[in-house]
């Protein structure tokens, strides 16, 4: 499989993960369900009293890490630090120790966020803070617009999303009113509202392109529903507030396309509907609960739908169920097609997969089904996936998928011929291995023993800390991987 030059970039740097911390007693955000008015035909001149209200509710959020540099030496680089572990490069002669080492900081990134509560929580991405390996932020500062700097604290953070929700210590803050994003239409006039490459407080229009996107930015696991928008959003727009033209948020900036790294109006942003929910989750408990059916399913194409007598491609197409899930005990059936779930239509797999994710375990739902050309209604009790979804067959170590290399696999990850071995195709953001492995690497050997497959490999690896030889990016290099 070729890679395609199209370039999916997050809008925000930074670091920092998740911390477990919990509120004395459960928040909610509330939600606007008002609709913008549709009927006027006229354009108003101006925007500037209603974002006016919204703007002071956007901040730039910075990030850095603390590290320890010995005195009088240059210190590595995190690039240089992740040589010298992996593959074993020695420290230069002037980077050596000379006395006692002293704490630096290093600033991470800058992203925005949105002050969605008086009291000072603020939902931003999570990528915003957090580096590529999952890296936990040492120093979180938000910036507000009337100048005030915060010291931030994440309350917790969902890679699968990209959300985090943080908080300052401050009262009768300027927060944004909150839409239902379910409300919205392609057409709807919006406006991006963050700090795009540090110059500062930016607002930009346009209109919904799409609802309901999927590009892929997250892996498998993901959960992507995105608004996508071409009002100008570019990096530090991440975080950052989607609004309509009555400054109620509507969507948190997240991604873009772009080939050159700047906008070009394809820009992204998750719905308020999924942002608030995965918020006071994170806000509450620390930690994000979703449903779960057990089901496998797939769009309804046009050549399904004839084959299985339906008048139109409508509808998410239930190819299996598994044993003693909350599928089967609810009655689903291999064969089925979804057509509504409480009263609401299902167009798509994504959109059938968010939906249920997004409910809470234990929740009643109602299905509505198609059934040997009879539409029926089914009544059930929605399950909860587990706290790291599982992974495929092909999981090596938690949360470290991997295959056998072959050609196809090889061109993929640009590995020469000459190379054998498990190549690591999916790596979980939680993982205890997500710092020091990366996808693309390929196992050569564990603890000495060439591997040629997943078997193999899982017989060699054995309890406490193994020695593995990794081949990555043209180099080879030996690691010591501890494993429980």
């Amino acid at each position: 499989m070729k890679r395609r030059n199209t370039t999916f970039i997050a809008i925000g740097l930074a670091a920092a993960l998740i911390s477990s911390s919990a509120c004395a007693e459960d928040i909610a955000f509330e939600v606007d369900q008002n609709q913008i008015d549709r009927a006027e035909s006229f354009m108003p001149h101006s925007y500037a009293n209603m974002l006016e209200k919204a703007t002071p509710a956007v901040v730039s959020v910075h990030t850095a890490r603390i590290v320890r540099v010995a005195r009088g030496g240059r210190g590595l680089s995190p690039q240089d630090e992740m040589l010298r572990r992996f593959f074993g490069i020695p420290t230069p002669r002037y980077q050596e120790p000379q006395g006692e080492p002293e704490e630096r900081r290093l600033p991470q990134g800058i992203g925005s966020g949105v002050i969605v509560s008086s009291d000072g929580y603020i939902i931003t991405n999570h990528h915003v803070v957090s580096d590529q390996q999952g890296g936990e932020a040492d120093e979180v500062l938000v910036r507000l617009n009337d100048g005030r700097e915060l010291e931030a604290e994440i309350m917790g953070s969902d890679p699968l999303t990209d959300i985090a929700i943080l908080k300052v210590d401050a009262e009768e803050l300027p927060a944004i009113t909150i839409a239902d994003s379910d409300n919205i239409r392609v057409g709807d006039v919006v406006f991006a509202i963050g700090n795009p490459m540090q110059v500062g407080l930016t607002v930009t229009q346009g209109i919904i392109s799409a609802t309901n996107r999927s590009i892929g930015i997250y892996g498998e696991r993901g959960y992507e529903s995105f608004i996508q928008t071409d009002a100008s959003i570019n990096p530090g727009n991440s975080g950052g507030a989607l609004v309509d033209s009555k400054g109620r948020l509507i969507g948190i900036n997240s991604a873009i396309i772009s080939r050159s790294g700047g906008n070009i109006g394809i820009g992204f942003a998750i719905p308020t509907n999924l942002a608030t929910n995965i918020s006071t989750q994170l806000a509450n408990s620390g930690e994000v609960r979703r449903g779960f059916l057990g089901v496998g399913i797939r769009d309804v194409t046009p050549d399904l739908a004839e084959a299985f007598d339906l008048g139109s491609a409508e509808g998410v197409l239930i190819e299996s169920v598994e044993d003693e899930s909350a599928a089967d005990e609810g009655g689903i059936e291999r064969g089925d097609i979804v057509l509504s779930i409480n009263g609401k239509a299902v167009e798509t797999a994504n959109q059938f997969r968010i939906q249920i994710g997004n409910t809470i375990p234990g929740t009643s739902i109602s299905l509505e089904i198609m059934r040997d050309g009879k539409r029926r209604t089914l009544d059930l009790a929605i399950g909860e996936a587990s706290g790291r979804l599982a992974m495929s067959a092909n999981e090596l170590i938690e949360g470290v998928a991997v295959q056998v290399l072959d050609s196809e696999l090889a061109e993929n990850y640009r590995i020469p011929d000459d190379i054998s071995g498990l190549v690591i195709t999916e790596i979980d953001p939680t993982s205890p291995y997500a710092r020091d492995l990366a996808e693309g690497m390929v196992f050569l050997e564990i603890n000495d023993r060439e591997v040629e497959s997943i078997r193999e490999a899982r017989e060699f690896l054995r309890e406490g800390v193994n020695k593995v030889f990794l081949y990555h990016r043209g180099r080879t290099g030996y690691l010591a991987l501890r494993v429980e």
